[in-house]
């Protein structure tokens, strides 16, 4: 066999991230987020999604394409241990591994059977940036795919790290409720680098073609201006 195997980009995700920064770290975190899955011209074909409504959420395998590196190392630094101790690459869901791919569960809103460039998909909790590449899309089978007794590993022991949010009313009112809705679920999961807790520090996080300014002390975010890009 070739050492060498190539795929073909079969859609793109269209989402309001399009900074890095703020993209929740695994996929169903922020439910409000909804994003756009749109298939590239030779794959818009009804029949390649014949049956796909009667599942509640799909897999996308996808490439992680703002990822710069050279060659790769055995070993990585997860954020959620701080971003100090290191564990082997393939005990983690790292974009730093050999090969730059990408897997999230997301639940299917709906189809878009009759858009312009439709058929396209509309799914929540993605966790990507807009314009990733999609490789592929599978049902999720919850009798196969679902396994109530597993072992997280060294997540188990790692508590949930939910923010309260500060978000003025008035600041907010700039926003579609949408749009609130999304940041509300992106906020209080800490969108910040583990390794950073100076409470004067300011933050911006851009998505939806909104910049929301904030600092985070005591355990509360607190926005503090929002602006139009």
């Amino acid at each position: 066999m070739s050492p060498c195997v190539s795929m073909q980009i079969i859609a793109r995700l269209h989402s309001g991230f399009t900074d890095k920064f703020g993209i929740p770290r695994q996929a169903g975190l922020a439910q409000h987020v909804t994003s756009r899955v749109v298939f590239e011209p030779e794959y818009r074909n009804p029949d390649a999604l014949r049956g796909i409504e009667g599942f509640s959420h799909l897999w996308l395998i996808w490439g992680f394409d703002r990822v710069h590196k050279t060659g790769w190392s055995p070993t990585v630094r997860p954020p959620r241990l701080g971003g100090n101790e290191r564990v082997g690459v393939f005990a983690t869901r790292s974009p730093f591994r050999p090969n730059p791919v990408g897997l999230s569960c997301v639940a299917l809103v709906r189809v878009e059977w009759d858009a312009p460039d439709g058929p396209a998909l509309i799914v929540a909790g993605a966790d990507m940036a807009d314009g990733t590449p999609v490789f592929d899309i599978k049902p999720y089978l919850p009798y196969a795919d679902a396994r109530p007794d597993a072992a997280g590993g060294y997540t188990d022991s790692l508590p949930e790290r939910l923010l309260a949010v500060d978000f003025p009313a008035a600041l907010a009112a700039r926003l579609p409720e949408e749009t609130y809705r999304a940041l509300l679920d992106i906020l209080r999961h800490d969108p910040r680098p583990s390794y950073q807790h100076d409470p004067a520090r300011e933050y911006g996080l851009s998505y939806d073609g909104f910049n929301v300014r904030f600092r985070v002390s005591d355990g509360t975010l607190h926005v503090f201006d929002v602006l139009v890009l």
